[in-house]
């Protein structure tokens, strides 16, 4: 094992490049890295403890390094990617290509570059003596919903000792953030009544219904950006509605029978996702389902909630803020408006920051990269996490 800062980044990089190597698209099985992470694991006498989905193609890891009791530090990360389709890459994506000092692959910067550095720090965790546990937490699906990371935490909070704190390996610039938005995704099926294009009221249109609903969105968008708090460290300010997707329609001399919506709202940690969601749902109740239904009984409108992430509720007190900046120097917090599975951690009772390398501005494109620095500056925070789990009361 090669030592000092020069041969930790150079086990940093080799374990980049040996996880980005895995094409775990959120579409594929992670199963492949899993597995081999938990023989690198076991190398360094170190147990890994797994949860599937219900396919039992996809796994999430926990393991602890340390001793078994409560009070432990969790790095988590999440193990799947973003595709490449229709991305124009200038290296394969899945082969880390290292020039201009950066690392260039899917993944290096979102996130397996965090995760890959924490793993390479394993030998001096198991040789440390910790005093208070590692935990390291890889999780799949997290770029579809933040869905693997639920069965992490039901596992811990109904099976294992509780951590004091997680520290989510997105990428932060090494910066300290404390809450973010959160998220929820919706698919809406509105079925009208066909006719002639001629005579519509023969028939209820699906595409009008579904132009109403897009309306009524944008009019809550205007709405929340107009009372939104000046003081408000989001960017934007407020709570956001998105549609996606709509596609419905036949032809254009038809009365179109249905249309699909998918709709995503991007939820400042403070508002009230329930009451928004309802305040929707009355609309289309109130308003569009009438009209629809007039024309025909069968005719209407559905609306599945297929995305729930909370926001991180920022806390300047919480012990994983405090961790954090107790070993980076830094004194103060931010907030960022993309998703993280750090609010399911705070919303089981268990404090949690963002803190990563990279910069987001590099994720889910073409060319993507970590720029080295910033694994070298990762390692040497883990480096002090481990110091002082080796060292505190």
């Amino acid at each position: 094992m090669t030592t000092g800062s020069d041969g930790r980044l150079a086990r940093s990089i080799a374990m980049i490049e040996r996880l980005v190597g895995y094409d775990t698209t959120s579409r594929n099985s992670n199963l492949e890295l899993i597995e081999d992470v938990r023989g690198y694991l076991a190398e360094h006498g170190v147990e890994a403890r797994l949860t599937r989905d219900e396919t039992g193609g996809k796994a999430n890891l926990w393991a602890t390094i340390g001793p078994d009791v409560a009070g432990g530090v969790v790095l988590s990360g999440h193990t799947d990617v973003v595709p490449v389709d229709g991305q124009k890459w200038t290296s394969d994506p899945f082969a880390v290509a290292r020039r201009d000092g950066r690392l260039y692959g899917r993944g290096t910067c979102d996130m397996k570059g965090f995760v890959a550095t924490a793993l390479a720090l394993v030998p001096e965790m198991a040789s440390a003596g910790l005093k208070v546990p590692i935990h390291l937490a890889l999780s799949y699906d997290e770029e579809v919903g933040c869905l693997g990371v639920r069965g992490i935490i039901q596992d811990v909070t109904g099976n294992l000792p509780r951590p004091r704190a997680v520290i989510v390996g997105e990428p932060t610039s090494m910066q300290l953030i404390g809450g973010n938005k959160g998220t929820r995704v919706y698919h809406t099926d509105i079925t009208g009544v066909p006719a002639h294009s001629s005579q519509p009221s023969l028939g209820a249109s699906a595409i009008d219904a579904a132009a109403r609903l897009v309306g009524f969105l944008g009019e809550l968008g205007r709405e929340f950006e107009a009372d939104a708090d000046p003081l408000s460290a989001f960017d934007p300010p407020c709570s956001t509605f998105n549609v996606g997707v709509i596609h419905g329609g036949t032809a254009h001399n038809i009365v179109a029978e249905t249309c699909h919506l998918t709709w995503s709202v991007r939820l400042v940690p403070t508002d009230d996702a329930d009451a928004i969601e309802a305040r929707i749902r009355r609309f289309c109740d109130d308003e569009l389902e009438p009209v629809l239904k007039a024309a025909a009984p069968h005719a209407g409108v559905v609306t599945v909630r297929v995305t729930d992430v909370p926001g991180l509720q920022p806390d300047e007190t919480s012990a994983a803020e405090a961790l954090v900046r107790h070993l980076t120097g830094l004194n103060a917090s931010g907030v960022v408006a993309y998703g993280a599975e750090a609010g399911l951690f705070q919303q089981a009772g268990i404090p949690a920051v963002i803190f990563g390398p990279g910069s987001i501005d590099q994720a889910h494109k073409a060319d993507e990269f970590v720029d080295v620095s910033q694994i070298d500056e990762c390692g040497a925070f883990v480096e002090k996490l481990i110091d002082w789990a080796r060292t505190a009361a």
